[in-house]
């Protein structure tokens, strides 16, 4: 499964719910991903965001790669936010869910893909 902020953000503030995500995903033994992108939208340093560290230190991270095709799904998408179109390309490519607060913009991309690029869409979970 990716990650998007959302779920970092809750893990940084150690909301039970986060706390309860974690502790059901180790059990299930599923490897968790997210994208360099989302990190830099949470990060504010090691000091202030200990608990964050440790979990980020955990994820499978992935690097920016392609501008030209998260730019391509933007425009196909009438989005704007890169950082979402990268993590929709991301779950495509490594057949991931993509677990998000901003469930509707990640479905425009998703459909948008599935036209653009005649890839399938992934799944969409809510968080929380």
């Amino acid at each position: 499964m990716i990650l998007d902020a959302g779920i970092l953000i809750s893990i940084d503030r150690n909301e039970q719910a986060a706390r309860q995500f974690v502790v059901a995903t180790e059990r299930s033994g599923r490897s968790l991903h997210t994208s360099h992108p989302v990190v830099a939208q949470v990060w504010r340093g090691e000091n202030r965001q200990a608990r964050l560290a440790r979990f980020v230190g955990s994820l499978e991270r992935h690097p920016f790669a392609d501008g030209r095709s998260v730019g391509r799904l933007l425009g196909r998408s009438g989005t704007s936010d890169v950082v979402d179109a990268h993590l929709v390309l991301l779950a495509a490519e490594l057949g991931q869910d993509i677990l998000t607060g901003d469930v509707n913009d990640l479905r425009a991309l998703g459909e948008a893909l599935a036209a653009e690029f005649g890839a399938s869409a992934p799944v969409i979970h809510s968080w929380p």
